[in-house]
């Protein structure tokens, strides 16, 4: 059981695990904003604005950077997960989805008429844009800092802590 205490007890976990949550939950609020309701789907779906992918990896890496140190592996390894991670997000991901809009698109044009087509439709909001990638990893590195400093009750400068 004190494992787990340890877990909850690591500062950089947690405020990446922030940080996400509350890129998430930004999603609600734009949502509300753009179309003038809650739609809580949001909360648990890939795509929009901000990324909460980029505001978790940048956290992460952020954390790291902040804790162990610029020059560290560490650092190293967060920075080049964190770069994987946004490529995909506004790469890979991103395609996906514009092909699945030209799937449903050809499906429906398709079967217009009498033909059934009995499987769901294709999710064509996979992926972030290149903008959505970066305000999430601007909100990230953001909430990386202010929850470093909330933790040690320390200001955090891009030396380290002080």
């Amino acid at each position: 059981m004190q494992d787990f205490g340890d877990i909850l007890n690591n500062q950089v976990l947690v405020v990446a695990l922030v940080a996400c949550l509350l890129t998430q939950a930004a999603k609600l609020v734009i949502e509300l904003i753009r179309h003038r309701k809650i739609n809580f789907r949001v909360l648990v779906e890939t795509g929009g604005m901000p990324s909460s992918h980029s505001a978790l990896v940048t956290a992460l890496a952020a954390g790291v950077g902040l804790t162990d140190g610029w020059a560290s592996t560490e650092f190293a390894i967060a920075t080049i997960l964190a770069f994987i991670v946004m490529y995909d997000a506004a790469g890979v991901r991103q395609a996906a989805g514009k092909q699945a809009r030209i799937l449903n698109q050809i499906i429906d044009e398709f079967f217009q008429g009498e033909h059934q087509f009995t499987e769901d439709r294709l999710k064509e909001l996979l992926g972030h844009t290149p903008f959505q990638v970066i305000v999430g990893s601007i909100l990230g590195v953001a909430i990386s800092v202010v929850g470093q400093w909330w933790f040690s009750g320390r200001w955090v400068t891009m030396g380290g802590l002080s």
